[in-house]
């Protein structure tokens, strides 16, 4: 079945049109991976690394080039854009130093002083990754890089609406690469329920919704394989009486609205300390109307579209739903794409759906505490623990607070937005599912298995 990626700008711009892999095609990518395996794991880390290396030069050569293809793909605003291909390019770079640390361990041996005990780490086989639309290019890298680094191969299938990036990805690491070693599964559900399915398929890593989540999860277990599971959040912004409140308006408005809202770390929910409660709003609404909502090709852009229509209608409908008060934004804006205005609601039912569920969009909820310990009760009263931000000039409460906050990802003075890639990522609670965190030293544990080896000579 074919299938179109269009410019959420720009609907009528088709980037390309594909075909869905389907069972058959998963069945002939994996196993294209899986006779690939044996060689590619058999080369050195240095040749591994080497090809990384390769790959990060020739995607710095084609900045332009491929920043441009991400702005008109999936919507980015240009200069998130660059800074999202630039993070690739480092992603590369870092993995193909880290795949020459060291690879295990010795142990004084039981039996023998004269005998070896060795624990070594070594790759998995065939891993499956199932990547968003949002983040086109880094995300799937963080999760390649690591895998080939040390030693596996790669069957990608990426969201439909980022095809054309990851078509432009393959044809550069191909040229780097033997045959196989990266493969492509394009679709949607129809090609990655026979990939997470698939026995030849040694580890499944995915970043998507929490149901679809959850289903790859029961799944892959289920046979026997690893997995792990990024799932978004519901992503709190605790600002505290002693906050400095411009920093903290000017930070959280960029962290809600940036790229339409579609990161798994947007801040959702601003919990505000009572005693600075209006005058915190009153400076978050001035931060808010103020980001640019513009064409992403423009370095004005701030916002940008939605990625598809469906997407701003479930907002809408989220905000029909959510009641509150809308105290800037909440309607579609005219043009051909799919914009819809940076959205701030202020409500008092926690059990709104837009203060338990994850939009997807430029909406935001604003809450009233009592104090800095119902701020941390009503962030942690959500299924979701991906990240979490608290404002407050006072370290040791920064540090109180962190620990309490039930997220992967806590910081303190900035966005709930912003991941370092050499530091391990992940959520806990509803927001992932799994054995290992991914990026930094963490993806060396999932990608890989460890071997006890003794040697008596």
């Amino acid at each position: 079945m074919a299938f179109k990626s269009i410019n959420p700008h720009k609907p009528s711009e088709v980037i390309g049109e594909y075909e869905e892999s389907g069972e058959q095609g998963v069945e002939e990518a994996v196993s294209r991976a899986h006779r690939a395996f044996p060689e590619w794991r058999e080369q050195t880390a240095l040749s591994r690394g080497t090809a990384l290396s390769n790959i990060a030069d020739e995607i710095e050569q084609l900045f332009e080039e491929i920043s441009s293809l991400v702005v008109r793909e999936v919507g980015k605003p240009v200069t998130e854009a660059h800074g999202e291909v630039r993070r690739a390019i480092s992603i590369l770079r870092y993995y193909s130093q880290m795949v020459l640390a060291p690879d295990g361990e010795t142990y004084p041996a039981s039996t023998s002083s004269k005998d070896w005990l060795i624990a070594r780490r070594y790759p998995l086989g065939v891993c499956a990754l199932i990547t968003p639309w949002n983040f086109p290019i880094a995300i799937p890298l963080w999760k390649a890089a690591p895998a080939l680094g040390y030693g596996n191969t790669v069957v990608l299938k990426p969201a439909p609406q980022a095809t054309a990036i990851a078509h432009r990805i393959k044809e550069i690491a191909d040229k780097y690469l033997p045959e196989g070693t990266f493969e492509l599964a394009l679709g949607d559900a129809e090609t990655g329920e026979p990939l997470v399915k698939h026995p030849e398929v040694a580890a499944v890593s995915f970043t998507g919704s929490a149901g679809v989540g959850k289903s790859v999860a029961r799944e892959v277990a289920g046979r026997g394989a690893r997995v792990q599971c990024e799932m978004g959040g519901q992503n709190p912004s605790i600002v505290l009486a002693n906050a400095d409140l411009d920093r903290a308006a000017k930070t959280i408005s960029y962290a809600a609205m940036g790229y339409a809202g579609q990161k798994c770390t947007a801040t959702s929910r601003v919990i505000v300390e009572d005693s600075v409660y209006e005058e915190l709003r009153e400076r978050l609404i001035s931060a808010v109307e103020q980001m640019g909502v513009v064409d992403p090709e423009q370095e004005s852009c701030q916002v940008g579209p939605l990625i598809e229509d469906e997407a701003r209608a479930s907002a809408l409908e989220a905000l029909e739903k959510g009641g509150g008060r809308k105290l800037t934004g909440g309607q579609s804006l005219d043009g051909e794409g799919f914009y819809l205005a940076p959205t701030l609601v202020e409500i008092e039912d926690r059990g709104s759906i837009l203060a338990k569920e994850e939009v997807f969009a430029p909406v935001s909820t604003l809450l009233r505490a009592s104090s800095a310990e119902e701020a941390v009760k009503i962030a942690n009263e959500v299924r979701y623990g991906l990240a979490a931000a608290v404002f407050t000039e006072d370290l040791e409460e920064a540090m109180t607070i962190g620990e309490r906050l039930e997220a992967g990802l806590v910081r303190v003075n900035a966005s709930t937005a912003g991941v370092d890639y050499h530091t391990p990522f992940g959520g806990s609670k509803g927001s992932g599912i799994g054995s290992s965190r991914e990026q930094g030293l963490a993806a060396r544990q999932f990608y890989t298995e460890s071997r006890t080896l003794l040697i008596s000579p």
